[in-house]
């Protein structure tokens, strides 16, 4: 009988995966690829999603892996914009291709009058040789040559099957611009597409349970997109890289042997999370994290004036900050969704002052709770 993990015992591993547990000396390149990535819808959430994470982080530190071209946004697990390192992209990108061409037959074919679906996206990459453009750009340029066609569905129905790379200045801390795309292949100078696509799934996979197990095949599908992932944990089952546990419900779980696993007991920081953290994402049964029914709040922004809390290890709260266009002074409000103790309230406001530090250091600001 495989052995037995209770849901506190699942959230301490995963906040511990997920380097929430305490604060960690990783560099930025390397926790980002530890942690398989970070969904960036939301272009700056990575950087206050990193600065929860780990110790002495800056904004720096992640603007200048985009500007080196080490660290890359694209579309890629769950056909959603995931930041991840440019060895990832390359390795994983073909695995969720299909997710795009999924998208098309779904969401724009309707709009695609007098067009091959098939030359769009090569006419597309003949476009993006000359420049990287927005996709309102491409969209005009691709309704050149098919008039009859939506120029948005032209736009969305190259970008969902080509392999693109958002570019600067779009992700800088600091910076602002518009959705801007590349080729991945002049962006990198190298074609996405690993030589054994089973391969690549199998580390796809090893990779999830080591950031996010223990964990369920279910939970593996939901967080990548991709489907038929049992036959392979199983496989590495067999083979002594996965270890099998039970859940509370029966479930089975598989995790890394050699992962750690803390004891429940182990206390969880407050942590103040950004808006699309994968943390609360990537579970079908998202137990362990979030005891209450709400949906994961997914606001549009840029990712750095909102998110969830954690408390206990837990999604118990929001947070927002926001300046009023003449109040010099900025407010960080933090919205509970329990009662707190003196002790709990007191480290949230700790951790609230770090985090206001972080985000506007030469500015004043206020803290409240709501």
């Amino acid at each position: 009988m495989p052995d037995l993990l209770t849901n506190r015992a699942l959230n301490r591993a995963t906040l511990d995966r997920q380097l929430l547990l305490r604060r960690h000396h990783t560099p930025a390149r390397a926790a980002i690829a530890h942690l398989g990535g970070m969904q960036a819808q939301a272009p700056l959430a990575p950087y206050t999603g990193l600065w929860t994470r780990l110790k002495d982080f800056k904004p720096e530190d992640l603007s200048t892996l985009i500007s080196k071209r080490t660290v890359l946004r694209a579309h890629l697990n769950r056909q959603t914009i995931h930041l991840v390192t440019a060895e990832d992209y390359l390795r994983f990108r073909p695995l969720f291709a299909h997710l795009g061409i999924r998208a098309v037959n779904g969401y724009f074919a309707s709009g695609l009058a007098g067009a091959d679906v098939s030359e769009v996206p090569a006419h597309a990459r003949t476009l993006l040789r000359d420049r990287p453009l927005t996709r309102a750009q491409l969209g005009r340029l691709l309704a050149e040559r098919w008039p009859d066609a939506d120029p948005g569905s032209l736009a969305y129905t190259a970008t969902s099957q080509l392999s693109l790379v958002q570019v600067p200045p779009r992700g800088l801390w600091g910076e602002t611009g518009q959705v801007t795309v590349a080729l991945a292949e002049d962006w990198l100078g190298a074609d996405p597409g690993p030589a054994d696509v089973a391969s690549a799934t199998t580390e796809l996979v090893l990779r999830y349970f080591g950031a996010f197990g223990p964990a369920t095949v279910a939970d593996a599908q939901t967080w990548s997109g991709l489907t038929r992932l049992r036959e392979i944990a199983e496989a590495l089952t067999g083979r002594g890289e996965l270890r099998v546990f039970r859940g509370e419900d029966g479930a089975e779980l598989f995790d890394r042997p050699d992962a750690p696993r803390p004891d429940p007991e182990t206390p969880a920081p407050p942590r103040f999370l950004p808006e699309y953290d994968n943390l609360l994402l990537s579970h079908a049964d998202r137990t362990r994290v979030i005891p209450h029914d709400r949906p994961v709040p997914l606001p549009p922004g840029n990712g750095s004036t909102q998110g969830t809390l954690l408390i206990d290890g837990r999604w118990q709260g929001t947070w927002r900050f926001a300046r009023a266009r003449k109040d010099p002074e900025g407010i960080l409000d933090i919205t509970p969704y329990i009662p707190l103790t003196e002790h709990d309230r007191d480290a949230i406001r700790t951790e609230a002052a770090d985090l206001l530090a972080f985000l506007t250091p030469a500015a004043p600001a206020a803290i409240r709770f709501s």
